[in-house]
């Protein structure tokens, strides 16, 4: 089960890890961003459109809506500045969403359906869960397209975050962000 203050660190934590891996990736060397890699969503751009995609969609099921897409696979922002811009805003949302839940709220059922149009039920929290989870996958296929620049990685693990990042977070994490 999530409790609020799981879900509040989660967030910051995603918010953090975002940002980590998007100044990674634009301290890149100009085209490597956009160069297509064997991977599934083509280049470093692809796949965090795709991280941003799914928020979006899930982002609709928690507010309890219908997404309106059709795949998952969308470049909604070829630009790095843009999609990061976009990124952000979704982030923020996440964290006011966040901060506006409680114990009780997160263990709430959701009723959705995935872009396969197949129905589904999960609680709030785990709702949550996947978003967050979901986008540090992926995060890590981004990283590991850093290898063929060839560039060193970056970090943005939850113990790295927890043990090295500001600490600001901790003492706004008890109430909704402004």
């Amino acid at each position: 089960m999530m409790n609020r203050q799981s879900a509040l660190m989660l967030a910051h934590y995603k918010a953090w890890a975002d940002k980590v891996i998007f100044d990674a990736v634009v301290a890149l060397p100009p085209g490597e961003a956009e160069k297509q890699r064997s991977s599934l969503f083509k280049t470093m751009i692809g796949t965090l459109n795709h991280i941003y995609v799914v928020d979006l969609i899930w982002r609709a099921h928690l507010e309890g809506r219908d997404h309106g897409f059709k795949a998952r696979n969308l470049v909604l922002h070829p630009d790095l500045g843009e999609l990061w811009k976009a990124q952000r805003t979704m982030n923020d949302w996440l964290l006011a969403w966040s901060g506006a839940q409680s114990d009780r709220t997160l263990d709430e059922d959701v009723s959705f359906t995935f872009v396969s149009g197949r129905s589904a039920s999960m609680t709030r929290g785990e709702i949550f869960l996947h978003l967050v989870t979901h986008a540090a996958y992926h995060r890590g296929w981004v990283s590991e397209m850093f290898f063929d620049v060839p560039a060193r990685p970056p970090q943005p693990d939850l113990s790295v975050f927890l043990t090295e990042a500001p600490q600001d977070w901790r003492g706004a994490a008890m109430t909704a962000p402004t």
